[in-house]
């Protein structure tokens, strides 16, 4: 029997179709949840069409989740439309992106308002929703938050986008912090670091970097997504305010010349 029959999961940044995102909707939605997912654009529509033909109750939300106004309202809607809240995945954010490509700035060349950006899509994002949904998980005494961090702040780091790393190292300290604080009311909150993976948005360089991971390969959203349904099971009722580090292997070696 499907785990999560009669649960109800909220997943934000879910419109890619290869993304993390989706990927952990369309797990938690083939354990048996139904799903609202959100995106900044109307292709999370298009995701929600692939899940329901899969037989997979969604609903599509279009909001950005740096306003706190839009974030309430999307929750005002989903109470109204599911009645409860079980799962939430914290999955919206990225790097910077500009027209050139990904953001490489150190520290020194970094203005403060692609700092401010960056901390915003990345940790303010996760923030609101998760402030928004306490009161739903709350009242029921039960909840699941996952917030996907990276291993990039918490784990390790690369040169050129430091707001990143702060963003995502805020959110590993916020999911320790709110899990003390949710606890009384049976809510989990757990963090899940993701290596280099196999995104649409992957860069090539990001891609030769996986391959020198110990299992030489970067990992898929599909794998990221078993690490969401397993912190999301009802049965992983004492697990809370933990990091699952899902990399390959790749922040274990610390000999870097050594090779399998």
């Amino acid at each position: 029997m499907a785990a999560l029959i009669g649960q109800v999961a909220l997943v934000t940044g879910a419109g890619s179709p290869a993304g993390i995102g989706f990927a952990s909707a369309r797990a938690l939605g083939l354990d048996g949840a139904a799903l609202a997912i959100v995106s900044t654009t109307d292709r999370i529509y298009a995701r929600v069409a692939e899940l329901q033909a899969e037989g997979i109750r969604a609903k599509g939300y279009v909001a950005d989740l740096t306003q706190p106004a839009l974030v309430e309202r999307m929750l005002d809607d989903l109470r109204a439309e599911f009645g409860r809240l079980d799962i939430c995945v914290n999955n919206a954010g990225m790097t910077v992106v500009t027209e050139q490509g990904q953001l490489e700035a150190r520290v020194d060349d970094l203005s403060l308002a692609e700092w401010e950006k960056s901390l915003a899509r990345n940790l303010t994002t996760c923030f609101l929703v998760s402030r928004a949904v306490l009161p739903l998980m709350r009242a029921q005494t039960y909840g699941r938050i996952i917030n996907i961090a990276s291993t990039s702040g918490p784990v390790q780091a690369f040169v050129g986008d430091c707001a990143y790393h702060a963003a995502k190292a805020g959110m590993w300290g916020f999911t320790r912090a709110l899990a003390l604080e949710a606890a009384g009311d049976g809510i989990t909150v757990n963090a899940i670091a993701p290596g280099w993976i196999a995104t649409a948005s992957q860069l090539e360089s990001e891609r030769r970097a996986g391959e020198l991971t110990p299992l030489k390969r970067s990992g898929t959203p599909a794998e990221v997504a078993h690490a969401v349904r397993f912190l999301a099971h009802p049965d992983a009722s004492y697990i809370t305010g933990q990091l699952i580090v899902v990399d390959g292997g790749n922040s274990l070696p610390e000999d870097r010349g050594w090779r399998p």
